[in-house]
């Protein structure tokens, strides 16, 4: 029985992801796409219409799950360090399980590649980053860390954090844990804020 649309679409997406884990990949063409899914390279462009389409999927399935956990913490969660560790925490988590898509996190997986993928991986980024500032701001208004913070500087301090363990683990040939560390280096992370969380 052949795959609905939105099957195929999906497993395309996945088949990518994978041939993203070989840590020594090479750039990944339509033709070898083609080759490991065993169909034809009309076929893949009956789903999409490039190759910089199936990245955008890829991204698009990154922002989704990504923001729906964040979402989920911070309406769960009403301590503000706790959300940040939290955010900090499943940013890195969701590297750990996902090496393929942590090559499309930091634009490894995107070089010579359409120059607009690079773009809207920027802005994940700058989407996280205001994440972690809000967190912030709100934890200065519950008075759990220091309420005179620079917030911007502080939520740019953490996500360069993250995206240094997100190339640490992708350039290590996925051999260095994310969250290797993290226990001794939360606190450390968030002590600038006084942060009154132990």
């Amino acid at each position: 029985m052949p795959a609905k649309p939105g099957e195929r679409k999906l497993q395309i997406l996945q088949v990518l992801a994978e041939m993203l884990e070989n840590p020594r990949a090479e750039r990944i063409t339509t033709a070898a796409l083609a080759a490991k899914l065993d169909v034809s390279e009309a076929a893949l462009y009956r789903h999409f219409a490039s190759k910089a389409q199936m990245f955008e999927g890829l991204i698009e399935f990154i922002e989704q799950t990504l923001f729906g956990l964040i979402n989920k913490l911070t309406t769960e969660e009403n301590n503000g360090i706790r959300q940040i560790e939290g955010i900090l925490s499943l940013l890195l988590g969701f590297a750990k399980k996902n090496p393929g898509m942590t090559r499309v996190l930091i634009g490894d997986a995107l070089v010579n590649e359409n120059d607009r993928l690079q773009v809207r991986i920027n802005q994940l980024h700058d989407r996280l980053e205001a994440t972690l500032k809000q967190a912030l701001r709100f934890a200065a208004s519950e008075q759990e860390i220091t309420s005179g913070l620079d917030a911007a500087a502080q939520a740019n301090l953490l996500m360069c954090y993250v995206t240094g363990r997100w190339h640490q683990f992708a350039k290590s040939g996925f051999k260095r844990d994310p969250l290797e560390y993290w226990e001794a280096q939360r606190r450390e992370l968030l002590s600038g804020g006084n942060s009154r969380s132990d």
